[in-house]
């Protein structure tokens, strides 16, 4: 099973990128459903048929046209997150709302509390893991909304993950006990059931994580050639290998064609316009080594089945269109030795670009690195758990940290 996630800056043309990949790829034989978690949705648009949250079959050629037995085996859906969330939430929410009134918080406030941000994003990925999980599919193709919104899709389950743990460290065994004791013992099965619920969610967050982190999914960024779509392509990099989460190719669209030797005033506007996107290229290429794909802007715009089985031929003519590796970005331990001017390093394959804001802070058995606003924890091996930081260094390799032996703590 291969997880594609298409995402860019709003207006690159990921929706359309994305669905001439699932064209190409279901003419190629194998089965696809594109799926868009972009509330804006408009993958439909691009097909030219109108889809709901129930996966439908999208006919790419007719049946003469095809030839027998090659009837395209693609489906697509649009993921509707409040049907979702009156469906999946609602018994979760009441579970919640009863835990905080047996707490003695007001009616009004556990209503309130009980609504959680971004639980409709955390919905629409559970459905993409659910139509994943079913085996029906060779391959999903992901239409994720833009950039920003699909960092804070892509960080959730590990984010609700972290602060459920701490709210309710080892679920089902000390959640019982905690809950039990506040209700009082006439109420151990109605608590019961809201650790039973806190559970199922814990695990659920953790599929969604593991779904995430599986070499088998991947994303892949459109941008355009325009120095500001760029930088936020370099950005969302950084942000993505902070979270490991692969990325495994960038599509660069709306290249426009060049004039060659003709002349004229639009000839001119071409020629200058060109070598304008030659040069943010050529800086998206310095950047990264990650596979590059560029896509000629075309005069009209690429809707419905012949469109995009034409501009998934252009797209991927060297061939499989999902022949990438995504790789982890990749945490490497260095040094070593037993005494206590040791010096330990920590490399994190952070691609870096030039600005970048960084910051660490050591919090008890994690470091905390946020770059450009964005956070993660990354929980610390072992041996460094008994030093301290005592510097940092960012290079083209990423961010090497390095570590000395704690004296209060390394003899122990």
């Amino acid at each position: 099973m291969r997880i594609l996630l298409f995402t860019g800056k709003g207006g690159v043309g990921k929706t359309t990128l994305a669905a001439a990949t699932a064209a190409r790829s279901a003419e190629r034989g194998e089965k696809v459903l594109a799926v868009s978690t972009d509330p804006a949705h408009s993958l439909g648009d691009a097909f030219g048929a109108a889809l709901t949250g129930e996966p439908r079959e999208v006919e790419l050629r007719d049946d003469a046209a095809a030839g027998p037995g090659r009837r395209a085996r693609l489906h697509a859906a649009e993921v509707q997150t409040r049907g979702l969330l009156d469906e999946a939430w609602a018994e979760l929410r009441e579970h919640l709302r009863t835990m905080l009134l047996g707490a003695g918080i007001s009616e009004l406030d556990a209503e309130e509390l009980t609504v959680l941000p971004g639980v409709e994003d955390l919905l629409a990925l559970a459905e993409v893991h659910r139509l994943a999980e079913s085996g029906l599919w060779d391959t999903v193709i992901v239409d994720c909304g833009p950039t920003a919104e699909t960092l804070r899709l892509l960080a959730l389950p590990e984010s609700l993950a972290g602060y459920l743990e701490r709210l309710f460290p080892t679920h089902r065994r000390m959640v019982r006990g905690l809950l039990a004791g506040v209700a009082g013992s006439e109420n151990v099965d109605r608590w019961d059931s809201v650790a039973d619920a806190l559970g199922r969610l814990a695990d659920r967050l953790q599929a969604l994580r593991d779904m995430l982190l599986s070499a088998d999914t991947g994303v892949r960024l459109v941008l355009t050639p325009e120095a500001v779509v760029a930088a936020e392509t370099r950005r969302t990099l950084t942000a993505l290998a902070l979270q490991q989460i692969r990325v495994d190719g960038l599509v660069v669209n709306r290249l426009v064609p060049h004039p060659g030797s003709a002349r004229g005033e639009a000839a001119s506007w071409l020629r200058t316009r060109r070598k304008e996107q030659d040069d943010v290229l050529a800086g998206v290429r310095a950047a990264t080594e990650l596979p590059l794909r560029t896509v000629l802007h075309r005069a009209a715009e690429p809707v419905g089945a012949a469109a995009l089985l034409e501009l998934g031929d252009e797209l991927h003519a060297a061939g499989d269109p999902l022949r990438e590796a995504a790789s982890a970005p990749a945490m490497e331990l260095g040094g070593g030795g037993r005494a206590l001017d040791s010096e330990y390093t920590l490399r994190l394959a952070l691609p870096l670009h030039d600005d970048a804001d960084v910051d660490l802070a050591r919090i008890g058995d994690e470091l905390a690195i946020t770059v450009d606003g964005r956070r993660r924890l990354i929980a610390l091996p072992a041996v460094l758990r008994r030093c301290t930081v005592v510097g940092a260094v960012a290079g083209d390799d990423g961010l090497v940290v390095s570590f000395r032996p704690d004296p209060e703590q390394w003899m122990r």
